[in-house]
């Protein structure tokens, strides 16, 4: 579990040094740091995640693998949806909204086309995987 955090801490780090330049893709996917405020610590939290493009931001799908429970960032993003997206080069300043169910079903294809493993995870668990599309907060750049 340490060298867990260990690897985890060391992208985080290099995809905000870089905005998300450097460890940004793996095998074809993007990947970007998503700056988060802990909910109960009001600490910023910084996670890897893997960065579905839409619209003018981006998706984010709190599948943990499958786990019947929530990423600890789904709950952070719950209670404050004003995230910070590190990618491409860029910092995006974003408002995360958890989308529908019947919204899912029509990102699902595009979210499965950027990841196929999405549609085991889900079949995998007794819970609904949130889906959130975060969107540039208007007037801020």
């Amino acid at each position: 579990m340490f060298l867990i955090r260990i690897l985890v801490f060391l992208h985080v780090f290099a995809l905000r040094t870089t905005r998300g330049r450097l460890l940004g893709k793996f095998r074809g996917m993007d990947f970007g740091a998503v700056e988060t405020i802990g909910t109960k610590s009001g600490k910023h939290r910084y996670i890897p995640l893997l960065l579905v493009p839409y619209e003018d931001g981006v998706i984010l799908i709190a599948s943990m693998g499958g786990s019947n429970n929530h990423p600890s960032w789904y709950w952070n993003i719950k209670a404050n949806p004003k995230i910070r997206v590190f990618w491409k080069g860029q910092t995006l300043n974003l408002i995360a909204e958890q989308v529908t169910d019947e919204k899912k079903a029509e990102l699902w294809p595009l979210i499965c086309s950027f990841y196929a493993s999405y549609d085991a995870y889900q079949k995998k668990t007794k819970r609904n995987i949130p889906v959130f599309n975060c969107q540039p907060i208007p007037g801020i750049d």
